[in-house]
């Protein structure tokens, strides 16, 4: 009766790490225009251009490099822009930067493609939320 319960315990801390990746969080993206080379995680190591660099509380210390995000446009953030978000308003990108304070002025840095994709670049910043996911 032990191992079952046992077993039973596992599984269920199995299941719930896999959950974990679906947790979503509401912040700002905000865009990043070329060269973005070289950067924090990997050099001068082209890794394309669907990338954002992480702010402080999601670099922990480099431990985000090469971590997906899936990021989706949520609204505007300012009043030049009221509706920025596109018709495609989410994207998958892969952390390759660290954005520092106090010059990084949202949760991810988005590269210009990745932000063009999900909203209008005049924009800047924008709502988004996001979360972790896999390729």
């Amino acid at each position: 009766m032990a191992s079952i319960r046992t077993y039973s315990n596992i599984l269920l801390l199995v299941t719930m790490s896999l959950f974990s990746f679906g947790l979503s969080y509401d912040g700002i993206g905000t865009i990043n225009d070329p060269p973005y080379l070289p950067s924090a995680c990997y050099g001068f190591q082209d890794q394309g251009v669907m990338i954002a660099a992480a702010n402080q509380d999601l670099w922990q210390g480099g431990a985000a490099c090469g971590k997906y995000f899936q990021v989706t446009c949520t609204g505007g953030t300012n009043l030049g822009t009221p509706h920025p978000c596109t018709d495609t308003p989410t994207v998958t990108v892969m952390i390759t930067d660290f954005c520092p304070p106090p010059g990084c002025k949202g949760d991810l840095d988005l590269s210009h493609e990745s932000f063009s994709t999900i909203a209008d670049p005049s924009a800047g910043g924008i709502k988004i939320s996001y979360q972790q996911t896999c390729l």
